[in-house]
């Protein structure tokens, strides 16, 4: 038989284990804070559905804030036992279904888009649930997206084109650091501002310069801004 002294060593050193183990799951360098835009995003899809709470506002909302190496790589998934604890977020509930919503078919609150990126990147972030969220919610009020570009005379309008140059610029002005922009291709064959990247601190406390860009879908010469009218009220 085993000595108990013994086994009591291999169980500590197991839990040593998981812990580093735990540790260097959470490790990484930077967040990427994604933002899109609605009317875009519904020209990327067959269909796309407003959820059960309403049509969302013509503005940016949350995609999410995803922990990330500096080598193009990223952690996810880091603890499958984890679920999203909406009692944690209940005083978020609210702002979340307004600057964070699906427009996944079919209609929903929401909840299952913040459980998928609480699960697959929060519980990556070494952030609580309420934190990784109430982060979020903080970095889209402070980078302001749509004021910048309108500051720029860059507005959602049918028919209008802008640079990628001049959107970058607009962004960048307003937040202090470079974006990395993704645009879509709709059924006409334009380009469209899709989302918009910047980058955070680790501990979630600031942008900052992206310490490497994403290989996401690009910008031609000429992007469209479209408006999220009366366009999509079929959907």
């Amino acid at each position: 038989m085993m000595k108990p002294q013994k086994s009591l060593l291999i169980k500590i050193f197991v839990v040593q284990c998981l812990l580093v183990l735990c540790v260097a799951q959470q490790d990484f360098d930077f967040f990427y804070f994604v933002q899109q835009w609605p009317a875009s995003y519904c020209d990327t899809r067959r269909s796309c559905c407003y959820p059960t709470t309403g049509k969302p506002d013509e503005d940016f909302s949350i995609h999410g804030l995803w922990p990330n190496y500096e080598n193009g790589k990223w952690p996810q998934n880091c603890d499958s036992e984890s679920s999203l604890d909406e009692s944690e977020i209940s005083d978020l509930i609210s702002t979340m279904e307004k600057n964070w919503p699906s427009l996944a078919c079919p209609s929903s609150d929401g909840v299952r888009f913040w459980s998928h990126e609480w699960l697959k990147h929060g519980t990556c972030s070494a952030l609580g649930e309420r934190a990784y969220f109430q982060a979020a919610l903080d970095f889209r009020k402070k980078s302001n997206l749509l004021q910048n570009l309108k500051n720029a005379g860059i507005t959602p309008r049918n028919g209008e084109h802008y640079t990628l140059e001049n959107i970058k610029k607009a962004i960048e002005e307003g937040v202090g650091h470079s974006p990395y922009i993704e645009c879509n291709v709709d059924t006409q064959g334009n380009h469209q501002i899709y989302q918009v990247y910047l980058c955070v601190d680790k501990t979630a406390s600031d942008f900052i310069d992206c310490p490497v860009f994403p290989h996401g879908r690009g910008c031609g010469s000429k992007i469209e801004f479209p408006p999220f009218s009366s366009d999509h009220d079929e959907f």
